[in-house]
């Protein structure tokens, strides 16, 4: 993977230009998912991060969790989650998201040093995702709660370099800089 797709992968439509990391532990907790699929997920998040060497928690110590993924069959299910517009700041989240037919949604919150402090992410298996392997869907949600991709990511041994590349700790947590993706495509080429 070059420099210029890298870059790609993290430039917005507006020609913006982030690429962060988590700056702190990773907390997960996983809402609606059945018994069977939730060790999918867990071991997807676990070894995710483990290959990124970046740690994982039990618990927050500012929010208890800081990755939510949310499973749901239908948007509308998303009304019964206590103080959601709070949450994600996004009023009429579950309306806007049915009404674009939008299978999934992703939101990141930031610290002060700009590193990844929470990750949102809400998928509505009632739609194209409901065909899903487990395994696959777990992997791609892992990957894409682990960097601040622009878009759709997929899974790929490429992209797990990208993204191990990008917690080495001599990089920076985060930067608006494009030419970050010449020193993560240096690192992808050692």
């Amino acid at each position: 993977m070059d420099a210029a797709a890298i870059e790609a992968m993290f430039t917005k439509s507006d020609g913006s230009f982030l690429c962060a990391r988590w700056g702190r532990p990773v907390a997960p907790v996983v809402f609606g998912l059945a018994d069977e699929s939730l060790g999918i997920f867990r071991g997807a998040l676990r070894a995710g991060y483990a290959h990124a060497r970046h740690p994982m928690a039990e618990t927050d110590p500012e929010m208890g969790a800081n990755l939510m993924l949310f499973f749901v069959r239908a948007w509308a299910e998303l009304a019964g989650v206590p103080d959601l517009d709070r949450l994600t700041g996004v009023p009429g989240l579950p309306e806007r998201l049915a009404r674009e037919g939008a299978d999934h949604y992703r939101l990141f919150r930031f610290d002060p040093e700009s590193g990844i402090r929470a990750c949102l992410m809400f998928l509505n298996m009632g739609g194209a995702l409901g065909g899903a392997h487990p395994g696959g869907l777990a992997e791609r949600v892992a990957m894409q709660s682990m960097l601040t991709f622009a878009g759709e990511i997929a899974p790929s041994a490429a992209l797990a370099g990208v993204i191990r590349a990008a917690y080495d700790p001599v990089l920076p947590v985060a930067t608006t800089q494009p030419a970050h993706a010449l020193r993560l495509a240096a690192r992808l080429a050692a």
